[in-house]
């Protein structure tokens, strides 16, 4: 026996039937492809810092930020992340479920696997130790290669690479 009645049931057909599915195949274009901007490689000595505050998994904007900064270090950019307040969630190597590592859901690990990317192409990770405490993080949870900071090394941070004249990229989670 259907939840619905027959009017509903007429209605559903109705709907589904107005516009072709799917309405294009699998491979189509749908937007063109030209980029406005040259592909801007790092002059030597530039650097490249992002500050990221905002929950793994839950912040697609701090996820970009970490392939923004790993575009930048492939561009030749000394890039550095720099992870405050639920950023610093981000940066646990015992992030998972039922066990550390485990992807719970699909995405559920991108921010870590981008980040060990980024370690491992020569990026440098920073995390506040404040961050960490305010969520009850500990410090020898820590992805490998990251480095544990003072909560006034943030604003000192961002001093010492705007007086490099580096590009800054600060990401929120609102």
């Amino acid at each position: 026996m259907s939840v619905f009645d027959d009017e509903i049931l007429a209605n559903i057909e109705k709907s589904v039937a107005e516009v072709a599915h799917p309405s294009q195949a699998k491979g189509t274009n749908l937007y063109g492809s030209t980029k406005i901007f040259p592909d801007y490689q790092a002059s030597e000595g530039q650097s490249y810092l992002t500050l990221v505050h905002g929950i793994p998994h839950e912040s697609s904007v701090s996820f970009v930020a970490i392939l923004q900064a790993t575009r930048a270090l492939r561009k030749g950019f000394d890039s550095t992340l720099y992870f405050y307040g639920p950023g610093t969630l981000a940066c646990m190597d015992t992030r998972g479920f039922p066990t550390t590592g485990d992807v719970a859901f699909p995405g559920n690990q991108n921010m870590n696997d981008s980040i060990k990317t980024f370690i491992g192409e020569g990026g440098t990770v920073f995390c506040c130790r404040f961050g960490l405490a305010l969520h009850g993080c500990r410090e020898e949870d820590l992805i490998e290669g990251v480095v544990p900071c003072h909560p006034l090394d943030v604003q000192d941070c961002v001093i010492h690479f705007a007086n490099k004249g580096a590009i800054i990229n600060s990401v929120y989670n609102l």
